[in-house]
C-alpha cells in the first residue's frame, strides 16, 4: 500500500518519529484544508465588500486560482455559500456563549437578545446571508438548519428551564417561544438594515423595547429593566 510521510498527526513512526499516512488520506486531508482556505478567503471578502460581492469569479482571484478549482471543491456557488453559513453559525454561538450565565432567567434573556443585536451589528454580512436573503439562490438545508439551532441553544436552554420552574408557561412548545422571539427581534433588525428605523442608536432602542416587551409577557408578572 502506497503511503506518504506527515509529520506531528496521528501515531509516529518507532523508527523516524514522523506519521505514516496513506495516500487517500493525505489527499483527504489536503482536500479539507484547501476547502477551508477558500472558505477563509470568501469570509474575507463577505466581511469586506459584502455578499453581492462573493462570487466564484471573486474568490478563485483571491486565491490566486483557477474557478474549476472552486468548483470541484464546492460545486457551485450555493454550495460555498453554505459553508459561509455555517462559519456564521459559528460566530453566533461564539457570541451567545460570550454572555455570562445568571440565575436571573429574565436578565439572562434580555442579555441573549442583546447579544444577537451586536452579532447583526458586527457580521453584519454574515447575518444578511443567513437570515437576510442576500443570496437569493440560497436556501438553507437540513445541515444549515441544525446549524442554526446549534447556535440557538442557548436560548433553548434558557426558555426550557424557564418552563422548568415555572417561570414561563409551558403550555407552548419551547421551539414555537424560541422562534417567536427570533422572528420579532429579526423583524427589528430586519426593518433597520433596510432603512425603516433611522441610525443605529434609533433601531437599537426600537430593539430593546421589542425585547422587553417579549420578556415582560413571557415572565408574567415580572419587570424587564435594561437599566
Amino acid at each position: 500500500m502506497k503511503v506518504i510521510l506527515i509529520s506531528n498527526e496521528d501515531k509516529p513512526s518507532p523508527s523516524t518519529g514522523r506519521v505514516l499516512k496513506t495516500y487517500q488520506e493525505a489527499r483527504l486531508q489536503n482536500t479539507e484544508n484547501l476547502r477551508k482556505l477558500v472558505v477563509d478567503a470568501a469570509a474575507a471578502i463577505l466581511q469586506e465588500e459584502g455578499p453581492e460581492a462573493v462570487t466564484v469569479r471573486r474568490v478563485s482571484q483571491k486565491m490566486g486560482c483557477s474557478t474549476k478549482i472552486i468548483y470541484s471543491l464546492f460545486v457551485n456557488k450555493e454550495g460555498l455559500a453554505q459553508q459561509l453559513y455555517l462559519e456564521g453559525c459559528k460566530l453566533l454561538a461564539q457570541r451567545f456563549e460570550e454572555v455570562p450565565p445568571s440565575s436571573d432567567l429574565l436578565q439572562h434573556l434580555l442579555d441573549l437578545g442583546e447579544a444577537f443585536w451586536q452579532f447583526g451589528q458586527e457580521y453584519t454580512s454574515y447575518y444578511k446571508l443567513m437570515f437576510g436573503g442576500a443570496f437569493a439562490e440560497f436556501k438553507p438545508d437540513a445541515e444549515s438548519m441544525q446549524g442554526t439551532m446549534t447556535a440557538m441553544s442557548r436560548l433553548l436552554i434558557l426558555i426550557s428551564t424557564a418552563q422548568q420552574q415555572g417561570q414561563i408557561s409551558d403550555k407552548e412548545e419551547t421551539q414555537t417561544i424560541v422562534s417567536t422571539i427570533w422572528a420579532s427581534l429579526h423583524g427589528v433588525i430586519h426593518l433597520y438594515m433596510g432603512g425603516f428605523l433611522g441610525d443605529a442608536d434609533a433601531a437599537h432602542a426600537v430593539y430593546k423595547q421589542t425585547m422587553a416587551l417579549l420578556s415582560r409577557s413571557l415572565f408574567a408578572g415580572r419587570g424587564a429593566n435594561w437599566g
